[in-house]
């Protein structure tokens, strides 16, 4: 396994249309959501272990980057 493979990152977001947050890994197919960030950490964690099938291929790290956009007029 390669460094870049230890570790996979998701950025996180808030779902302002119904709620909750939404986690889309970043260089995989791979998103899912949740009402919770508690939901959302057990959401990721089940992703990852069904997208990685062979435990030794599947990233060691998950990192959830959440990004927030504020908007503001001048």
């Amino acid at each position: 396994m390669i460094l870049s493979e230890v570790e996979i990152i998701f950025g996180v977001t808030e779902d302002l249309i119904d709620g909750g947050y939404i986690a889309a890994a970043i260089g995989y197919g791979i998103t899912t959501q949740a009402d919770t960030l508690d939901q959302l950490r057990n959401m990721v964690k089940d992703a990852v272990e069904c997208h990685f099938l062979d435990a030794e291929d599947r990233p060691k790290i998950v990192r959830l980057h959440f990004v927030r956009d504020e908007v503001f007029a001048l």
